[in-house]
């Protein structure tokens, strides 16, 4: 049986096309830094429980972020079984260890951990429904309350964002057929 191929989207924010999704990646991190992502998410979430419109002087600005993360979360859905395959290489110096606070020993250890978790969790429909949840929300000069948990997406995409600046910081590389590789915790 075929698998069905899922589009990451990369057209609309970066400007090509790419299937990779650890081009993907570097074109996400080449596109913003993690804290513009962490950042925008954070303010989007916010404005959700406000009057106030988010990015009011260029809500088109709301659209770009919303389509770059639409395109991670794919590349993260399309990452969360690859630990089989690929790992994250040894850090050769430290990493900045402070704003990637939000995942466990384990997750800072083996990255693909935080986005199986995630998904394991929520599944790629629901964390496009919250993005497009907090992208309405936050756009509205209205005062609704959301129709859904928007804490446990939030948390989890703040995750698959640390985890995903960390494989890019070390890179990535194919599991030779003959290595040994611990399993996984779960």
């Amino acid at each position: 049986m075929k698998k069905n191929k899922i589009s990451l989207e990369t057209r609309f924010w970066a400007g090509f096309v790419t299937g990779n999704p650890f081009e993907a990646f570097d074109a996400i991190f080449d596109f913003a830094h993690l804290d513009y992502y962490k950042q925008n998410l954070s303010e989007a979430v916010l404005h959700c429980y406000k009057t106030k419109v988010y990015k009011q002087d260029a809500p088109c600005n709301a659209f770009v972020f919303y389509t770059a993360i639409c395109s991670f979360l794919k590349v993260c859905y399309c990452l969360k079984g690859k630990d089989k395959k690929w790992k994250v290489k040894e850090s050769s110096r430290s990493e900045t260890v402070f704003h990637l606070s939000s995942l466990t020993k384990e997750e800072y250890d083996n990255p693909f951990l935080a986005l199986q978790s995630a998904f394991e969790e929520r599944t790629l429909q629901q964390f496009e429904f919250f993005l497009s949840e907090i992208t309405e929300l936050s756009l509205s000069p209205y005062d609704v309350d959301p129709d859904s948990d928007l804490a446990t997406p939030y948390i989890h995409l703040i995750k698959m964002l640390d985890a995903a600046e960390l494989m890019k910081e070390r890179g990535v590389e194919r599991i030779k057929k003959n290595e040994q590789v611990e399993p996984s915790v779960e």
